[in-house]
């Protein structure tokens, strides 16, 4: 018989400069310190081959899976989730070693990490409360947790995804992935959708359409938090069963969406769909999927789960 473990630590090697591994070495110590026994908790390196099976085979066998890296770490364990409905009274942690971090933003896991460290927060996360959270369904495969985006940010997403690859940024820390984002925005800021629509079903169930070809971007939230810490929704409920849609026609929008927020352009919705141009920048939770989805785009409910939060 399997004895289930209370926490397993699944930790991006690569997050955060490589503190993945900082994280890794120190878990240990970490956790003796609260008496833990090592029968109690589990921690290992994520493998991009076999992820999904490092991810069910957690979620079988603990209480608690706590993903360590950045948004992209926490929605590929969502996305495994979302497949294995059996898996979902699981309570799901975040270490946030990111750039963005917005999910762990909005959960006060960000701020609890950089202003008190890694020894308080996972105490923290041991003894953390969850809540009902929502995830989303993309194309019935892909699983949304932050947001959803296409046109200028997404495109600065790929063209920051790209110069990360080709060795265009100096060194691998948070700060320098900023400032490099910045740069990209600056190079990016004339882009615009190619060709578009935009299809909801909104909170009263009635659908309704919006060409948004030539627009700067769309951008689909389900949490208050965008692009490392903005809040371009207002009020947004990460349990409510709703999506906030924000169409920004102009970079004049954008920036304004960014620093104070889009107010009553925000349109909550029950479901989503999008037709772009097959070669469209397309973001998801600040992964690059550009040419990775087919058309048209279709967002939905795929339910909820027990996410912690301090």
């Amino acid at each position: 018989m399997v004895v289930s473990k209370k926490f397993h630590f699944l930790i991006n090697p690569v997050s955060g400069g490589g503190q993945g591994r900082v994280v890794f070495d120190f878990l240990p110590e970490i956790m003796r310190s609260m008496d833990f026994k090592e029968p109690e908790w589990e921690r290992e390196f994520s493998i991009y081959e076999r992820f999904e099976e490092q991810v069910k085979n957690a979620l079988a066998n603990s209480e608690c899976v706590i993903a360590v890296g950045g948004d992209g770490t926490a929605t590929a364990v969502f996305s495994v989730l979302l497949q294995y409905a059996q898996f979902r009274h699981v309570k799901i942690g975040i270490i946030p070693l990111g750039t963005g971090n917005d999910l762990a933003r909005v959960l006060n896991l960000y701020d609890a990490l950089i202003s008190r460290g890694l020894l308080y927060i996972v105490r923290k996360l041991t003894v953390a409360k969850s809540r009902d959270f929502d995830l989303w369904k993309v194309n019935g495969k892909f699983a949304m947790a932050n947001y959803f985006s296409a046109g200028l940010d997404a495109r600065i997403a790929h063209d920051f995804n790209c110069d990360r690859t080709e060795g265009k940024i100096a060194g691998n820390s948070v700060i320098k992935n900023k400032l490099h984002y910045v740069k990209r925005f600056f190079a990016d800021k004339d882009y615009r959708l190619k060709i578009g629509e935009l299809r909801i079903t909104d909170k009263s169930g009635e659908k309704k359409s919006f060409p948004i070809e030539g627009e700067c971007t769309i951008i689909i939230g389900n949490i208050p938090s965008y692009a490392g810490g903005s809040n371009p929704f207002g009020k947004s409920d990460m349990a409510d069963g709703l999506l906030e849609v924000l169409r920004i026609k102009s970079i004049k929008g954008f920036i304004k969406a960014i620093l104070i927020g889009a107010g009553r352009s925000v349109i909550k919705a029950k479901e989503v769909e999008i037709s772009l141009a097959k070669d469209e920048f397309i973001q998801l939770d600040g992964e690059d999927l550009s040419g990775k989805l087919e058309m048209p785009i279709r967002i939905e409910f795929g339910g909820k789960v027990k996410i912690l939060h301090l």
